[in-house]
């Protein structure tokens, strides 16, 4: 099978020792709306393709080790991906090892890529906006116990498509209304920037590096996955390792 680079890879100052891609929805054998590198096990797809799709990632991006998936559940709870069980409940891991390949999956939710300036740890972070809300970012963040970190906004839904409730914008502006600037009104409901949620955590936390955030999972339906856009459906997965 030809596999023709279905895969971001960051546009960030990493130091060489830091590898990180995104995978497209292209280069696999899935079909119909799982149409076709679709690496999730929890969505309806057949397992054996599922199976393959993820050996194709495997061998396409040479890694040094199976990726470590979890069961996201939209939690707060970030782990070490070098000490995790199987599909241990969490939505970001972090990790010092080399060759531990931190993963997390989406479709319209945000992936962030985090790794230390010296090389020393990296992280996966899934974040929706509970994740965001109930602090994701800042439990990954801390967990790293690093310093001179930089981050990399993966694809996810874009700011003129993520329609929320009044009630989402007030949780957010309840923890501080620092978060006001993230939402624009469109008649009754309310359209989130979730890039800019993100970003603000992160310069609250003291993060000044960080590169990415220009995606639209919805609009860009040829590359990527949306869940808000056709229900069913696949997944992205985000990895990044150090070596």
């Amino acid at each position: 099978m030809t596999i023709n680079n279905p895969w971001l890879v960051p546009d960030w100052p990493a130091p060489a020792n830091i590898h990180a891609v995104t995978t497209l929805r292209t280069g696999g054998v899935s079909t119909g709306c799982y149409a076709s590198l679709n690496p999730a096990t929890h969505v309806g797809d057949d397992l054996n393709l599922v199976a393959q799709n993820r050996k194709i990632i495997r061998e396409s991006l040479a890694l040094p080790a199976e990726p470590v998936w979890l069961q996201q559940v939209h939690s707060n709870i970030a782990v070490d991906a070098a000490k995790v069980e199987p599909l241990q409940q969490a939505d970001a891991s972090y990790s010092y090892a080399a060759n531990v390949v931190c993963t997390v999956m989406t479709a319209d939710c945000l992936p962030l890529l985090v790794c230390a300036e010296d090389g020393s740890c990296v992280a996966a972070i899934h974040a929706g906006w509970r994740g965001l809300l109930d602090g994701i970012i800042t439990n990954t963040i801390t967990a790293m116990h690093s310093d001179n970190l930089l981050v990399w906004l993966g694809p996810a839904i874009g700011p003129g498509c993520f329609e929320v409730g009044a009630e989402v914008r007030a949780a957010f502006i309840k923890k501080s209304v620092v978060f006001t600037g993230a939402f624009t009104q469109q008649g009754e409901c309310w359209l989130a920037d979730i890039y800019h949620l993100a970003c603000v955590e992160l310069s609250v936390l003291g993060i000044e590096k960080i590169y990415g955030g220009n995606f639209c999972t919805v609009t860009e339906h040829e590359r990527f996955y949306s869940y808000r856009r056709d229900k069913e459906t696949g997944r992205m997965a985000s990895l990044i390792w150090r070596t």
